[in-house]
Formats: structure tokens, C-alpha cells, sequence
């Protein structure tokens, strides 16, 4: 039995091998800067800003956006000094006439990069095999048998799919 579990042990840890050669990736991130000089030049103002109607949820869901795409700011739904100072930030990254205010198009622009931002987050997790952050927390000497089995279940099932 024990050579058994050290077989498959071996098996396992040579099957993950290529995954710790994998490294960082060093590709880009892509960005959405808008192709129509006319809307990256549409200053924002206050009034094209009310015109979104942001409610407080709205605005909680625009920092939370902001703070995904690295520009921290404080969730709280309310548009003070430090999170207009971030919008305008975020919005020379992106080339837009800081202002510190959205307008609509802006507003869609941020919302469309933070959830490409999200999914490609999701996509790398998945990639790297995201199962270590759903771990039932199978730890010992138990749990490293279960990753060794589950390690070699995957190269068996990979010798049969060819």
C-alpha cells in the first residue's frame, strides 16, 4: 500500500511539474481607449455626470470598479475630493480631459474595462488550476495523498484522451 501512495505521489508531482515552470505572465494587459477622437475629447462635466443618474449603489459600484482596475479609492457611494481625484487619474490613463467627473461614455468605457479586468483575473485563476483557493483545507499527510490521487487522475485521464 505504501508503495502504492508513493507511485502515485511521484506521478502526481512529475504531472505538475510544467505548472511550476509556468511563471508570471508578462503579456499586457489590453486597455479600452476609445477610437473616436470626438469622445475622448468630450470633456466631462458635473451636469453630464447628473445626466448618468448615478444613484449611491451606482457610485459604490464605480469605486469598487476604479479600486479592480488599481486606482484604490474609498467605497462609500459618495463622490468627495479623493475619489474625484482618482476618476481624474483614471481618466488621464486612459486619455480623457481629467476633470474628475464621468460622463456616459466614460462611464461605459470604465464599466466594460473593470469587467474585462475581472474575467481575465477568473480566466488566470483558472489557468493556474484555481482549485488551492476552493480547498476544503484537506491538509497532513491525508491531504497530500488526495492531491497526489487527484494529480494522477488527471494524467491517466490525459493519456486517454489522445
Amino acid at each position: 500500500m505504501r508503495a502504492l501512495i508513493l507511485a502515485l505521489s511521484i506521478l502526481a508531482i512529475v504531472n505538475s511539474a510544467h505548472f511550476a515552470m509556468a511563471g508570471l505572465s508578462s503579456t499586457p494587459r489590453e486597455t479600452l481607449i476609445p477610437a473616436d477622437t470626438a469622445i475622448a475629447t468630450d470633456e466631462a462635466t458635473q451636469k453630464t455626470e447628473e445626466q448618468i443618474g448615478l444613484t449611491k449603489t451606482k457610485r459604490r459600484e464605480v469605486q469598487r470598479r476604479l479600486t479592480r482596475l488599481g486606482f484604490d479609492t474609498k467605497i462609500n457611494g459618495k463622490f468627495d475630493e479623493s475619489t474625484r481625484a482618482v476618476i481624474a487619474r483614471w481618466q488621464e490613463k486612459n486619455g480623457y480631459p481629467t476633470t474628475g467627473f464621468l460622463n456616459a461614455t466614460q462611464h461605459k468605457v470604465l464599466t466594460d474595462t473593470s469587467a474585462n479586468a475581472g474575467k481575465s483575473g477568473h480566466q488566470h485563476r483558472r489557468r493556474a488550476g484555481g482549485r488551492a483557493r476552493y480547498s476544503r483545507g484537506g491538509g497532513g499527510p491525508i491531504g497530500a495523498i488526495g492531491g497526489a490521487v487527484h494529480g494522477v487522475g488527471r494524467a491517466v485521464s490525459g493519456l486517454f484522451r489522445r
